[in-house]
C-alpha cells in the first residue's frame, strides 16, 4: 500500500486531535433498498457492516439518481461520510435529499474494507526535516499519542494542549508508521506540520 500524504496544522496551546481511518481492498458492495426524501438522506442497506464515520459512495440508484456518483468508478469527490444509525440504516449528513426525485428501486453502497487494527502498534515522529536526528515530538500507542479503536477501526492522533503550548517550532515534517503483530511495518502517512502561534495565553 502506498504511503498517503496529509498535512496537519496545530494551533499552539490547543489540543490537537485527528481521527484517521485506514482503508484497504477489496471494495465492499451492499444493496440499497430504500432512500428517503429528507435532510439528511437516510438509506436502508441491510447488514451493511460499515463502521460509523466511514467513507462511502452510491451507484445505480433508480429514481433518486441525484445520489449516484458522478464518475465510474467513483472518485474521492463522490464519497460521503456515513453515519451508522443501526445495522441496516446509514445516514449521509452532507446530503439534503428533500428536493430529490423519489427513490424507485435498486442502488449499491460501496466502501473500502477497514483494516483490522488488532495487534497493531503505531509511532509518529515529528522532526524539523526528514534528515534531522532531533525528534521534536513523538506519538506512540504506548504514550497515548496514538489511540487505536478496534471497534470503529479508527486511529486517533493526540497531542495535549500543554504539549502544543510548549512547541517553539513552526514548521516540521512527520511520518506515521503502523506495525502489525508479526512485525510488518507500513508507513501509512507522511507530510508537513505547521504550528500556528498562540496569541492569547490562558
Amino acid at each position: 500500500m502506498a504511503c498517503a500524504t496529509q498535512n496537519f496544522k496545530i494551533l499552539q496551546g490547543e489540543t490537537f486531535q485527528k481521527v484517521l481511518r485506514w482503508e484497504s481492498p477489496p471494495i465492499v458492495y451492499k444493496v440499497i433498498t430504500a432512500a428517503t426524501q429528507t435532510a439528511p438522506v437516510s438509506l436502508t442497506v441491510a447488514s451493511h457492516g460499515m463502521p460509523d464515520g466511514w467513507r462511502c459512495a452510491i451507484t445505480n440508484v433508480g429514481g433518486m439518481e441525484e445520489l449516484n456518483a458522478k464518475y465510474s468508478p467513483p472518485r474521492n469527490s463522490d464519497y460521503h461520510k456515513g453515519t451508522v444509525i443501526d445495522p441496516s440504516t446509514i445516514e449521509l449528513n452532507d446530503v439534503n435529499a428533500a428536493g430529490y426525485t423519489p427513490y424507485t428501486s435498486g442502488g449499491v453502497l460501496q466502501y473500502n474494507t477497514p483494516v483490522d487494527l488488532t495487534g497493531f502498534t503505531g509511532e509518529m515522529d515529528i522532526r524539523a526535516s526528514a534528515s534531522s536526528t532531533t525528534v521534536l515530538h513523538t506519538l506512540t500507542t504506548g504514550n497515548g499519542g496514538i489511540v487505536l479503536d478496534l471497534v470503529n477501526y479508527t486511529i486517533t492522533l493526540f497531542i495535549s494542549a500543554v504539549d502544543t503550548a510548549a512547541f517553539t517550532w513552526t514548521q516540521a515534517v512527520y511520518d506515521l508508521e503502523m506495525t502489525d503483530g508479526g512485525g510488518v511495518v507500513t508507513r501509512l502517512l507522511s507530510g508537513n506540520i505547521t504550528v500556528s502561534k498562540e496569541v492569547s495565553k490562558v
